[in-house]
């Protein structure tokens, strides 16, 4: 009885637990309400199973305790039973993993109107660069790295000349408008992650791997980086700074260029 009563706490405690948490349904700075609505089906899904399976257990040791002179029925296979199960679990699986391939859809698939940004990582720095005037971002390759040229812009494509290069500093955005994030890694494996953003993505070297996101809300939010990338992991952190346009649009014109960036021989850290 014990047991059983304890099973039976857990059911209820954590029902409860879930249920009457102030933070579960607390509103997320971010466009990702379908990513929220998806967790919130699993959690569904995977509640009523643990509730199901937990209760189960509860009946079968109260149902069947020892008793004197009982003896236990010897059925070594139950075909139906087992396809009972398998299907169930199938069933179960899918309906978790369906709306997750909606949302990866939606996830990677960019507005035409999507801004781009690339966060370049390193041990252990965030470095960023935006669009000049032209609205493009040019070409770079890992290779071409150099103290000089510390994101590895290709000098002769005149798409770059006029991007807006960041060392170590922060990240400004303007609130309302998608954004599309070019990750890419110079060294080792890093992971691109804002909290408040409901997003994030490896950063794999020699690959460009991309998400995009609406800023919904101004304000400061912290980069982490969440991929274990060596002794300076935990301290590897950055600023994303959400703003009203014209703020913004302040900001960035107190950028350098990669053309001034090249004259000056070494980047200034932004603002």
């Amino acid at each position: 009885m014990a047991v059983v009563l304890i099973l039976v706490l857990i059911v209820v405690g954590s029902v409860l637990f879930h249920v009457l948490s102030p933070w579960w349904w607390t509103p997320i700075a971010s466009n990702w309400t379908y990513i929220d609505s998806t967790l919130v089906i699993t959690f569904w899904i995977t509640g009523i199973v643990f509730v199901a399976v937990v209760s189960f257990m509860a009946y079968c040791v109260f149902r069947f305790r020892h008793k004197p002179g009982s003896q236990a029925a010897y059925e070594p296979e139950n075909r139906r039973l087992e396809w009972l199960l398998a299907s169930g679990t199938a069933v179960g699986v899918a309906a978790m993993l369906a709306p997750g391939l909606v949302v990866w859809n939606q996830f990677i698939t960019v507005p035409d109107d999507a801004v781009p940004v690339e966060v370049v990582s390193q041990q252990w720095l965030w470095s960023f660069r935006l669009p000049g005037a032209d609205g493009k971002l040019g070409r770079a390759e890992t290779r071409d790295v150099s103290p000089e040229n510390p994101l590895g812009l290709n000098k002769n494509d005149a798409s770059g000349l006029d991007d807006v290069i960041i060392e170590g500093g922060e990240l400004h955005l303007p609130v309302g408008k998608p954004v599309r994030i070019l990750l890419r890694s110079v060294d080792v494996l890093h992971d691109f992650y804002v909290p408040e953003f409901r997003a994030k993505m490896d950063m794999i070297p020699g690959m460009i791997t991309y998400f995009w996101f609406t800023p919904t809300r101004t304000g400061s939010f912290e980069i982490l980086c969440a991929e274990l990338c060596g002794i300076g992991h935990a301290q590897m952190r950055g600023t994303v700074v959400v703003e009203e346009a014209a703020d913004y649009q302040t900001w960035l014109g107190q950028q350098q260029t990669f053309t001034q960036l090249m004259a000056s021989g070494e980047p200034r850290p932004a603002n």
